[in-house]
């Protein structure tokens, strides 16, 4: 057998060899002529899995190591017998993780407090879930919006886009990419939209780059009717909006969920996936010994803003910006060589802190 897969995939080499030829190839170029005589691919979501990459190719099995998989054509890989997996809710607590930082640092800029505010969150799956978890124990109301999920469950807790865009000073898109339809998810975010909020808010994008029109929401930031835009995803990566670019509070590379954890995850479940589907016996397999970053313990009493500066120990979104910005034509690079970053639960506080263990923090022993 032979196994092609993105050569950016971490904790993955190593793994497959005993089974099977395993040739490594950066996502962006894998072609045709690479793939005609492969039996699987393990991808991310630079690799366009449709018909001019698979046509006469004996590919039986294409595993995304991602949560998205808009760049998978399922319905011509369903009607040709290619079985395909995605990762799903692999860096859900990564993206969270992010929103979170990404909210601690405008706090920390005088751009938002927590206290009595209301988070929208649109989209509630593995990630939207997470990000409510978050808000919460920042201490933020938060306002749900899912209508696939509302239509399947019924009312609940949902609200309509329109009880968002009336009552939320933050709002979060963590979407699928759907084209069209009735839950059609492109340009979610358009010129209608912003012309129906009525609070400023902030209005971030960890979904896909097409939910937020860029020309909409840059019309928006330069006309006052949001207060801060923070971009993940962009349209048209790695060619992104310059202007928008610069005109976002916080841009960055499309990283939200590019925490150690969910890379970790991402790879065990495409190799789980895999090894069932060709009876590997590895279907158990899980990534062990992720690196841990050099300082785990976080003195609290050194911190006057104990909850935003914690967050920030873990992962200064600040960072990603800065490096995006010196230059966005290394939007590609950023991304292929991120460095380490672990999720909450890797880190110890030094004093007891409600908000910091709703978080995933742990407590040091000695309190």
């Amino acid at each position: 057998m032979k196994f092609v897969i993105d050569d950016k995939i971490p904790f993955i080499k190593g793994v497959l060899e005993p089974f099977a030829e395993v040739v490594y190839l950066p996502g962006g170029k894998i072609s045709a002529a690479d793939v005609s005589d492969a039996d699987a691919l393990v991808v991310r979501t630079r690799t366009c899995c449709n018909e001019a990459l698979l046509k006469g190719s004996s590919v039986r099995f294409v595993a995304t190591a991602t949560i998205g998989f808009d760049h998978i054509d399922t319905k011509y890989c369903e009607d040709n017998g290619v079985f395909w997996t995605n990762a799903a809710g692999c860096n859900a607590q990564s993206v969270a993780q992010y929103v979170a930082s990404a909210l601690c640092l405008l706090r920390k800029r005088g751009v938002l407090d927590f206290e009595g505010k209301t988070i929208g969150v649109v989209g509630v799956g593995n990630v939207g879930r997470r990000v409510r978890m978050v808000a919460e124990a920042l201490g933020m109301k938060v306002l749900l919006n899912d209508p696939p999920r509302e239509l399947a469950e019924g009312k609940g807790e949902f609200v309509s886009l329109d009880e968002i865009c009336e009552k939320a000073d933050v709002i979060t898109f963590h979407t699928p990419l759907s084209l069209s339809g009735e839950f059609k998810t492109f340009y979610l975010a358009d010129v209608s939209f912003y012309d129906r909020l009525k609070k400023c808010p902030v209005v971030i994008n960890a979904a896909r780059g097409e939910v937020l029109d860029s020309l909409a929401t840059l019309a928006a930031i330069k006309d006052g009717k949001i207060s801060a835009a923070v971009i993940d995803c962009w349209e048209n990566e790695p060619d992104i909006n310059k202007d928008l670019l610069m005109n976002a509070a916080v841009a960055t590379p499309h990283v939200a969920g590019y925490s150690a954890d969910g890379k970790a995850n991402a790879t065990s479940m495409s190799v789980r996936a895999l090894s069932r589907f060709f009876g590997l016996g590895i279907d158990d397999f899980k990534v062990a010994d992720i690196p841990l970053p050099e300082n785990v313990r976080l003195d609290l009493g050194r911190m006057d803003d104990k909850v935003a500066e914690a967050v920030l120990a873990t992962y200064d979104i600040g960072l990603d910006d800065a490096n995006l910005r010196a230059d966005a034509g290394l939007f590609e690079r950023l991304r292929g060589d991120y460095p380490l970053r672990r999720e909450f639960d890797s880190f110890v506080v030094s004093e007891r802190n409600l908000a910091l263990e709703r978080l995933g923090f742990h407590v040091s022993e000695n309190c």
